[in-house]
């Protein structure tokens, strides 16, 4: 019994699982089948809007700037050279390199040994010369007198002659006696005519007097010439360089000692391209006198002057691109000679342009604008000027539209998008505005910092006076230009 019932129980167990089994099955199937006949349509497909930041294009008036580099030179200068040579006997305090003089300092004194002997050579020979020409002069006067007493001699012989020619005519006198007299008359003329000839001389010897007398006093002009030569003066007050002399040295004729350079007298001289020139003519195709901005990078701190265009190169250069311009600086405290700076002109205004960031031009000249129901249109323009990342466009219909500032490959003509008008606004003041009027980001300083910075600045050798009090000033502030504690700790190294 026991064997019998374990046997139907197992059996019981099989067909269970067997019919749960095609249950099972069964509804795979059912599945499959229904799957497989579902109607499967594609989803209804939605239009893809992108967010685009925009900008409104405002036409005014903007004064484009050049930027370029140059160097700074000075426009006096003068090369001290001897024009005499010989041994330096003295040399002024102020004569070093970068020594300060003033107008009419004396500076180098030579040995006036030599032009001193031929100054005293020269004055004797104007003495024998002066001399000679008075002796001349009495020579002369005593020719003319015997030419005078010669004549009156021979016009006595003359009428003797004449005398006894009427006495032999009437018959009183003797032929011995005409030809005494005619004799006489003779030698009175060949008398005469030696006087004429003593009185040329004479006049000769008066002019070979004057020659050598103005010969005299140029040569006396050029010994006076030579002993002032041995001393060697400043004629403008400047700054000395290049100085390589020392007491005792001899030095040659036209030997160069030093050069004097006008420290207030400075002028930057900069390289434009032939079409940024050509921006600076007037109609009548002068050279504008434009402004300019000049700048130089000094231990974080940028020394600034101004001034204005004064001419232009009279020739290209060979091998020279371009143009070169020189712009005369009104005032340049701490600049230098020789300096690398970067240079700023200001054009002429340009009227009816609208200034948008660089990202917004196409390469084809169109920039993508707003259009109706928030879809894009592409508006042709005229590309102005480039400023930096921005653009001065002109074109019939950019007034007043708002015009996407950030392009990429996916947005075109017809494209809806989602303009982002406070984004836009937010991303230019985190950019900064322009060059021509920047917000400078400040900081503020610990004090620790702060007295880092200022130990540092103090330290240094290389900074003008005035730029070193304007840095410490500025570090003295509750709140300090973050580009200027950038540039510092830059070469602090921290």
């Amino acid at each position: 019994m026991r064997f019998l019932r374990q046997s139907l129980l197992g059996l019981f167990l099989v067909s269970l699982t067997l019919g749960l089994l095609a249950y099972a099955g069964r509804l795979v199937w059912d599945a499959v089948e229904a799957r497989m006949n579902d109607d499967r349509r594609p989803p209804p497909a939605r239009e893809r809007v992108f967010a685009v930041s925009v900008q409104t294009a405002r036409m005014e008036t903007v004064t484009p700037v050049l930027e370029a580099f140059g160097q700074i030179q000075s426009r006096r200068r003068l090369e001290l050279r001897a024009a005499s040579g010989g041994r330096v006997m003295w040399l002024a305090p102020g004569f070093e390199e970068g020594g300060a003089v003033a107008a009419g300092e004396v500076l180098v004194r030579l040995d006036p040994a030599d032009a001193q002997a031929a100054l005293d050579r020269a004055q004797s020979d104007l003495l024998d010369a002066e001399a000679e020409q008075r002796d001349a002069a009495r020579g002369l006067d005593l020719a003319r007198d015997e030419l005078a007493a010669a004549q009156e001699q021979a016009e006595l012989r003359e009428r003797a002659y004449q005398r006894q020619k009427d006495l032999k005519a009437r018959g009183v006198g003797t032929a011995a006696a005409v030809e005494a007299a005619e004799l006489s008359a003779a030698a009175a003329r060949q008398a005469v005519l030696s006087r004429r000839m003593a009185l040329a001389q004479a006049e000769a010897r008066v002019d070979q007097a004057a020659t050598r007398l103005r010969r005299a006093r140029i040569a006396l002009e050029t010994a006076q010439r030579d002993l002032e030569d041995t001393v060697i003066s400043a004629p403008f007050a400047g700054t000395l360089s290049g100085v390589t002399l020392v007491e005792g040295r001899r030095v040659a004729t036209n030997e160069k000692l030093a050069e004097l350079i006008d420290p207030q007298a400075l002028e930057v001289a900069f390289r434009l391209s032939t079409a940024q020139y050509v921006r600076l003519l007037d109609e009548g195709g002068q050279l504008v006198h434009a402004p300019v901005n000049v700048s130089l990078d000094v231990s974080g701190v940028d020394l600034t002057a101004k001034g204005h265009i004064s001419r232009d190169s009279g020739a290209a250069g060979e091998g020279q691109p371009g143009r070169l311009l020189f712009a005369r600086l009104d005032d340049a405290p701490g600049f230098k000679p020789g300096d690398f700076v970067t240079v700023r002109v200001e054009e002429p205004p340009v009227d009816g342009v609208a200034r948008l960031p660089a990202s917004a031009l196409g390469p084809d000249g169109t920039v993508l604008v707003l259009g109706a129901d928030d879809r894009l249109e592409a508006l042709k323009v005229e590309l102005v000027r480039r400023q930096g990342n921005d653009v001065l466009l002109r074109g019939a219909g950019l007034a007043g539209r708002e015009v996407v500032t950030g392009r990429t490959p996916l947005l075109g003509p017809g494209i809806k998008v989602r303009p982002l008008r406070d984004q836009a606004r937010a991303g230019k003041a985190m950019a900064g505005p322009s060059d021509d009027s920047r917000d400078v980001p400040m900081l503020e300083l610990t004090e620790e910092r702060r007295a880092r910075l200022v130990a540092f600045i103090k330290a240094s050798n290389r900074m003008p006076e005035d730029a070193k009090a304007r840095v410490l000033n500025l570090l003295a502030e509750s709140r300090v230009p973050a580009r200027l504690v950038e540039r510092i700790e830059s070469r602090m190294g921290g």
